[in-house]
């Protein structure tokens, strides 16, 4: 009997913990599917949602807390929002707080942001509420080192302080900070390239700026530049000089170049030369040894006696004789002793 009561009331001890952890678990699904907390801060923040809506929302896949904190931050600061709006944008892929910030921020600052336009620039990849604060505190972006050179061939590197707002209306498909602090350094190379000496910059560098200001590198940017101050300004080296050493010694390259290769052709020429008057002497040598076959043939065809080739050898020799005389007498030589 006692066993019997005894496993009775563990049973019913049982049961009745079965159907407590049943109730707490029904009334957990129950809060996460019907958040009746966030609802009631809803009703008492002046957000007119229902309790269904929620629901559909969880159903949905769209945090119900994003959504109404949104629509509460909206309602406080007198911007009016739409539920489906910020559904759709979340369901985009948008940052809904952002773009609450950013539409409250521009309220307060009387900048004239719209919906569409902050979902738009969001949805882009931009941060709208830093592009808010951005309008109200410009932001200073400073320049790498730039390096020009004046007219006079001396380099000069500066650096600048560019002050830039943004630009709401260009956010969506404006060129960002690369471009501009590009389009800066163009600008301030061709303000230097274009003065005729680095003293003049030197003595008013606000030049620059006001040249690079002037030319409205800011147009198709997200950007505008409201000052551009430089913050330093360097001498570099003396590119002109060094422009001019490197020309000197290309122009010294090339007339060594040119005097070898006129060497070269003088050298040739002498080559040709003497092998030219080799070849007029090896002619005069072969037109000699015709001489005494050109006499014997004169000799059978009677054109030349006894008595002219006698006078043809007189007239060698004595030849011969003079020009004996008339050379000078050369090492070794005792013909002239022995004729003393």
């Amino acid at each position: 009997m006692l066993n019997i009561i005894l496993v009775s009331f563990f049973q019913g001890t049982a049961l009745y913990i079965a159907i407590i952890v049943g109730a707490v678990i029904l009334l957990w699904l129950l809060l996460y599917l019907i958040p009746i907390g966030l609802w009631f801060q809803a009703l008492v923040s002046g957000v007119r949602i229902s309790l269904v809506q929620l629901i559909f929302m969880r159903w949905r896949k769209v945090p119900p807390s994003v959504i109404v904190s949104a629509m509460i931050e909206g309602i406080k600061a007198g911007v009016p929002l739409n539920r489906n709006e910020l559904e759709a944008h979340y369901l985009a892929g948008g940052r809904v707080p952002k773009v609450v910030h950013a539409l409250v921020s521009a309220s307060k600052a009387n900048i004239d942001l719209t919906f569409k336009m902050a979902t738009a620039i969001d949805l882009a990849g931009r941060d709208v509420f830093e592009a808010v604060q951005m309008s109200v505190n410009p932001k200073v972006i400073n320049t790498p080192p730039v390096a020009a050179v004046a007219k006079d061939g001396i380099q000069l590197i500066a650096k600048a302080r560019v002050t830039v707002r943004a630009n709401i209306k260009q956010l969506v498909g404006g060129a960002g900070e690369e471009t501009v602090l590009a389009r800066v350094g163009e600008g301030i190379v061709s303000s230097i390239g274009s003065s005729s000496s680095h003293k003049a910059v030197l003595e008013k560098p606000d030049s620059i700026s006001k040249v690079v200001l002037s030319k409205g590198l800011d147009a198709g940017t997200a950007f505008e530049i409201l000052s551009i101050d430089i913050a330093d300004v360097d001498v570099g080296k003396n590119i002109g000089a060094a422009l001019q050493t490197d020309q000197a010694e290309a122009d010294l390259k090339i007339a060594r170049a040119k005097a070898e290769e006129r060497r070269a052709m003088a050298v040739a020429t002498e080559q040709e030369m003497k092998a030219l008057a080799q070849e007029m002497k090896a002619r005069v040598i072969q037109a000699e040894a015709e001489i005494p076959k050109a006499m014997a043939e004169a000799f059978r065809n009677g054109n030349l006696g006894i008595m002219d080739y006698y006078r043809v050898k007189n007239i060698e020799a004595d030849t011969s004789m003079r020009e004996s005389i008339a050379k000078p007498p050369q090492k070794g030589d005792t013909t002239g002793k022995s004729l003393s």
